[in-house]
């Protein structure tokens, strides 16, 4: 049996303990009601054929991106993995780097920004105040500009909290749109249903063995992902 999907050019790090995905832009990380094949699914199918492991594959979710974002997914391999890598994301010891491409240029082009988010599940969206409201959660993110193409500005974000659909309201707010985010009021959609949002950087400290990670995840194979990954260099 093979995985349904080739998933290694996409594995980022790999050992015993953790398994490191570039996901897909509009690949679902866990199963949902769509019925459609889940990052999770195919990761657990790889090592059971990978590996040649019998029975149930052990797999634990350390945490997710939204289905049209693109980039680092941290799994575990083991139970143990799971706990000690879970007791880093709740004292927030794990540093995450995201791109976003955003039409309008932010003022100022760096900064700190802090909002109070609420969730409607109805329509599956966060809103954005700039003061506490009953049922808020704070929000915070550092962001800079770091490049520019002809239309579009590129901004690094540091995701300080990690809130519903955090990045993407919050930009908004301050009337910088993610590419494609119809949702958050993109003029238009991309091609693909993604949006220009993509998880860059992981920064961390392995469970077991201790060492520092800095994992790094590129972006889409895409034109204008394409134009900025060049200046990166």
């Amino acid at each position: 049996m093979k995985p349904s999907k080739s998933i290694k050019p996409r594995i980022l790090f790999e050992d015993n303990h953790l398994i490191i995905i570039n996901k897909l832009p509009s690949e679902i990380v866990q199963g949902d009601k769509t019925g459609d094949e889940s990052l999770i699914d195919t990761v657990k199918q790889y090592i059971k054929v990978e590996y040649n492991k019998p029975g149930a594959v052990f797999l634990g979710l350390v945490h997710r991106i939204d289905r049209p974002v693109s980039g680092a997914v941290i799994l575990a391999k083991t139970s143990k993995a799971l706990s000690r890598m879970n007791e880093q994301i709740k004292n927030r010891e794990i540093q995450k780097i995201y791109w976003a491409v955003v039409k309008s240029r932010p003022e100022p082009e760096e900064g700190k920004l802090t909002h109070w988010l609420i969730k409607n599940p109805k329509n599956n969206k966060s809103t954005a105040f700039n003061n506490e409201k009953k049922g808020t959660k704070k929000a915070e993110l550092n962001y800079k500009l770091i490049d520019q193409s002809k239309d579009y500005q590129l901004l690094e974000v540091e995701l300080l909290t990690g809130r519903h659909h955090q990045i993407r309201a919050q930009l908004a707010k301050i009337g910088c749109t993610i590419k494609g985010d119809l949702k958050y009021g993109a003029a238009r959609s991309n091609k693909d249903a993604s949006i220009s949002l993509h998880a860059r950087q992981l920064s961390f400290t392995h469970p077991v063995s201790k060492e520092k990670l800095n994992i790094k995840a590129k972006p889409p194979q895409d034109p204008l992902w394409n134009y900025f990954m060049e200046n990166q260099k």
